[in-house]
């Protein structure tokens, strides 16, 4: 039999006869996160950009036009090009939820799309994967796609979001401020991830001698496990030698241990807060109504007016007109209260009954065109025809025979 003093007193480096967890080769390959990864490839910025790409590309895009008795929609053929049909390969809806998300995410905080005319008139609004903005030696820059075709930037719409100190026409985007907390959620993940699939999680942990030279060898430690542990049936009692084993049982690390749960919620709030977005829609919290009407004035409002402004200066040429979302279908209203609203307005005189039951989705009915005002619901242009509005009572001024 071997020496153990000999091995204890050696000044030879001690043989590592077990594997520690932290250096174990497949846990390190499991957590290991190494490498650039774009944002689009987070699943929380993604839901995020997505939530702001959708609602903006649900509301309804209004040509207006300045008169002396206020701004009047306009309905033509520019009207139906901004807001039903902007591009002949795409749909509305996609079209403007492809401009918000490339400016938000996959164009690092810069959109481009192409006016195509035809007849001289505009046809459609072509966009541009992978157009990029070029600086030039001037100051200014132009615009390059990926065929290396070159355009002016009064010749394409530009939608550019968090603009750049040095180049204020040149969008930055959240790229920079979203780098890190993305990294930290992804790590995350991965942590979860490798500690699921881990083999290093033991239940019993079985102390032996470890200087037996049967022991010394993966070989040796599996036929020892076979000949004592391995059992027939389950239930079945172990039979080991007394003076040679020493059996524990112990609690595996859970994850609430490692407190990743409170590290990817302060990263999804990160998130929330860098976007804008009311944290809940990342799956933090509970719904709040106040959050979501603070969301939809202070972030979903001002993208979509940059992109009514830029297509404002770009497409029309008429200096009494402009382009403008309407954000109204996105407050969250109920029934019950778009309902009260609108007969408020309507027995004030300031909405029709066909204006009301437009806000609650219903078609248009003969004989509420017409304004009226609480009193019997006259119209409005017959309300000094009360008769108690004259002196006596009457609609003479009093000189009614008795």
């Amino acid at each position: 039999m071997a020496n153990p003093f000999k091995r204890l007193f050696s000044r030879e480096p001690t043989q590592k006869r077990f594997a520690v967890v932290g250096s174990d080769k497949e846990l390190q390959e499991t957590l290991a996160t190494l490498g650039y990864t774009t944002l689009d490839k987070s699943p929380e910025v993604v839901t995020a950009v997505s939530a702001i790409a959708r609602l903006v590309a649900s509301m309804s895009i209004h040509l207006m036009q300045n008169t002396d008795h206020g701004d009047l929609r306009q309905v033509n053929g520019l009207s139906r090009l901004a807001d039903i049909d902007p591009c002949h390969s795409m749909t509305r809806a996609n079209f403007y939820e492809w401009v918000v998300r490339t400016a938000l995410l996959d164009g690092g905080g810069n959109a481009f799309v192409l006016p195509v005319t035809a007849d001289g008139y505009i046809d459609e609004l072509r966009p541009m994967p992978g157009a990029s903005a070029v600086s030039d030696s001037v100051g200014g820059y132009t615009v390059r796609t990926t065929n290396g075709r070159e355009y002016q930037p009064n010749e394409v719409l530009h939608f550019a979001v968090n603009p750049s100190y040095s180049q204020p026409w040149r969008g930055r985007g959240y790229t920079v401020l979203l780098k890190d907390v993305a990294d930290n959620i992804k790590q995350a993940r991965a942590t979860e991830t490798g500690f699921l699939k881990t083999k290093w999680k033991p239940s019993i942990i079985v102390k032996v001698d470890a200087l037996t030279d049967e022991f010394s060898s993966p070989e040796g430690r599996k036929k020892l496990l076979d000949s004592y542990f391995e059992t027939a049936d389950a239930g079945e009692p172990w039979l080991i030698p007394a003076d040679q084993f020493d059996v524990q049982q112990v609690k595996p690390l859970t994850l609430q241990d490692l407190a990743l749960a409170d590290f990817v919620e302060l990263d999804k709030r990160s998130v929330a807060a860098i976007l804008g977005v009311p944290a809940y829609l990342l799956g933090v919290g509970d719904y709040d109504e106040r959050e979501w009407q603070n969301f939809v004035n202070a972030t979903v409002k001002p993208i979509a007016q940059n992109i009514a402004q830029e297509m404002t200066r770009k497409l029309l040429t008429s200096r009494d007109l402009y382009f403008r979302f309407n954000p109204r279908s996105l407050m969250n209203y109920d029934l019950k209260t778009l309902a009260d609203i609108g007969d408020a307005q309507y027995v004030r005189g300031i909405m029709t009954g066909n204006e009301v039951r437009d806000w609650l989705g219903m078609p248009p009915v003969d004989g509420l065109d017409r304004r009226v005002l609480l009193e019997n619901y006259i119209p409005a242009d017959m309300v000094g025809n009360q008769k108690k509005l004259n002196p006596n009572g009457s609609e003479n001024g009093g000189q009614d025979a008795d």
